[in-house]
């Protein structure tokens, strides 16, 4: 087994791989595995979903053959999933979990029925001998909304269902004190009902929202995002800020019918301005963590590793270790490249990467004598010096008023980065401003930004030859990897709000509308199971009078066509009631299961005694 990681990369993509009217399909999922070849930092957990032929794995795992020589692709129903996984470490075990409401046949050309049976794919990926250096990987992809409102959609009974699977699945993986990382495409915003049930009842949390909490709540045209009153931001920004990977301007399959014949004509370069106005751009790719291990207990051979700068103090006395957990080091949009030939976008998504690290909380004892020497240095006096010319690219901070602080010079962290590429709005802050308050709150302020390297097309042809020669690209170690104080007081932060015990809870409301969209629902579902043994009887009635009225026409030719229309009306008759009989009689019981699971969640947050547990479903049960 090799050395244990302190920091572990994972990317979450959308591939767009569908058979039918997904255009250089294969050139795509090619150019797809060469970048996780060479992307920087080196992926150890890839995620990818829409992945549906198996020609198409195969080309990525060609591709990615040295740095993630493990992988699997999952299968459910009639048809493949869509599903991979994989990874720099053997996978120990795996499953897969299909979704107990997904999709509905009556509604065939919108293929998430007929694309096979959606679920979670699950993967126990252990990376070192202890009995807690386990990652559990659960990668998946719900319904979408197809353009409906997302809280009218007919669809969004299914989506909760959903998120209240993955949930409780994380739940438990979390609990056995592994880090579960959740890679799924929601198709919804953030703090969307799903994605509230989602991270409400399993103990993880939104990595983006964790490095930019600030980040917007949909599109302009969405409800919570209106009520702040924000500006409709830029493509630039959208994409550093707002982690935007859906419908963006730097996406050509995003773009007009014209624009994408003009793209394919090649008669002139199709460059976006990074200060276009994004009013579409959506993110709704998704990377969920949990904070690993049991905070409650003593460091175990997992943090041995890197507990060693915090079990001494300063007088060379020996602690006790806090014990580790994962935090989030830095979250970014990937896969902005376009392919070298065509001239498009790889998918009709860009990916999520993120990178997590392995830290131990510093001692409260140490964080006290640390401030209480900064503010012994604060009051002293200082000899008067004369000013000092600053470096290029360097600006000095304003001492803040929180103990513990000094001024500083500080080199300007904007990085390098092209006019087309870069939103100005995300370099420069005002004194004063957002970014300095959440310095002293002690979150991860550091600037993120897509650079030539990313979203240029070399990229990908560049450095291929390394890949195909067999180089490897090692993830960072303990011996060369190091932290300042700064990160740690952040990844402290991060840790305070990831204890296992502290969830946050889903408000009562939010359980009483979830009941309303079951309800709502499930009187739809025993409406059409109606409507369908209706239209069967009705075209069985039908059947029976062609065949009496056929003896009183005098014309063959008319008494022919009455028969053959009455027999193809009883085999759509046929059709519905089978639907009457199957589906929507298994989609009511799983409906009454999965209302039931909502009650009985809203009856223990709300403190019910158990004997309202016992009886707290029947009136559902009866009113259906």
């Amino acid at each position: 087994m090799d050395e244990l990681p302190i920091e572990l990369n994972v990317i979450t993509l959308n591939c767009w791989g569908r058979k039918r009217g997904t255009p250089h399909r294969a050139e795509r999922m090619t150019a797809i595995g060469r970048y996780l070849a060479t992307t920087e930092p080196v992926p150890h957990i890839v995620a990818l979903q829409e992945c549906f032929e198996h020609d198409d794995y195969l080309a990525i795992r060609q591709e990615t053959r040295f740095t993630l020589p493990f992988g699997k692709l999952y299968h459910s129903g009639p048809s493949s999933c869509g599903l991979v996984i994989l990874s720099r470490w053997p996978i120990e075990e795996s499953s897969m979990v299909p979704f107990s409401l997904c999709g509905r046949p009556a509604r065939l050309l919108r293929g998430d029925f007929s694309a096979g049976a959606q679920g979670i794919a699950c993967a126990r990926i252990r990376y070192g001998e202890g009995e807690e250096d386990v990652v559990e990987v659960f990668n998946t992809n719900v319904d979408s909304t197809y353009g409906e409102p997302s809280q009218n959609s007919s669809y969004m009974v299914h989506r909760l269902s959903q998120a209240w699977q993955i949930a409780k699945l994380v739940r438990n993986a979390s609990e056995r004190g592994h880090l579960a990382v959740v890679l799924a495409g929601l198709d919804t915003a953030p703090f969307s009902l799903p994605y509230r049930l989602l991270t409400s009842h399993a103990t993880i949390r939104d990595a983006w929202r964790v490095m930019y909490p600030d980040s917007s709540l949909g599109p302009p045209s969405n409800g919570l995002e209106r009520a702040r009153g924000r500006p409709t931001p830029t493509a630039a920004f959208n994409v550093t800020d707002n982690g935007v990977t859906s419908n963006s301007p730097y996406n050509t399959w995003s773009w007009s019918s014209s624009e994408k014949r003009a793209l394919h004509s090649g008669k002139r370069p199709m460059l976006i301005s990074p200060e276009a106005p994004d009013e579409d751009g959506q993110r709704v790719d998704y990377i969920f963590f949990s904070r690993g291990g049991n905070p409650h207990a003593y460091p175990t051979d997992l943090s041995e590793i890197l507990s060693a700068h915090n079990t001494y103090t300063d007088d060379g006395v020996g602690m006790s270790a806090s014990p580790p957990g994962w935090v989030v080091k830095d979250t970014r949009v990937g896969l902005m490249a376009r392919h070298p030939d065509f001239g498009c976008s790889l998918s009709d998504h860009f990916s999520v990467n993120a990178s997590l690290i392995l830290h131990t909380p510093t001692p409260h004892h140490r964080r006290r004598r640390q401030q209480s020497r900064s503010r012994s240095r604060s009051r002293s006096p200082s000899p008067t010096r004369e000013p000092t010319a600053l470096p290029s690219g360097a600006s000095i901070m304003n001492p803040t008023k929180k103990p513990g602080t000094v001024t500083q010079i500080q080199p300007h962290r904007g990085g390098t980065s092209t006019p087309s590429t870069h939103n100005s709005r995300s370099l420069i802050r005002p004194k004063g401003g957002k970014r300095e308050r959440e310095r002293e709150r002690g979150r991860p302020v550091t600037p993120h930004s897509f650079t030539s390297t990313e979203a240029g097309i070399t990229t990908i042809g560049a450095r291929a030859t390394a890949i195909e020669q067999g180089t490897y690209l090692p993830s960072p170690t303990a011996s060369s990897f190091r932290r300042s104080s700064r990160d740690r007081a952040a990844w402290d932060y991060q840790l305070s709000n990831l204890e296992l015990g502290t969830p946050p809870r889903l408000p009562l409301p939010a359980y009483d509308e979830i009941l309303h969209v079951i309800s709502r629902h499930a009187a739809y579902a025993h409406r059409q199971r109606q409507l369908g043994v209706a239209h069967f009887a009705f075209w069985c009635a039908v059947l029976v009078g062609s065949a009496v009225g056929i003896w009183f026409l005098p014309d063959g030719k008319g008494a022919f066509g009455l028969l053959v229309g009455s027999s193809l009306g009883l085999v759509a008759g046929v059709a519905s009631l089978l639907l009457s009989l199957l589906f929507y009689a298994a989609e009511l019981n799983k409906l009454s299961e999965f209302e039931w699971e909502i009650l009985n969640a809203k009856a223990v947050m709300s403190g019910m005694v158990p004997d309202a547990l016992a009886h707290q479903g029947i009136d559902a049960e009866m009113k259906w």
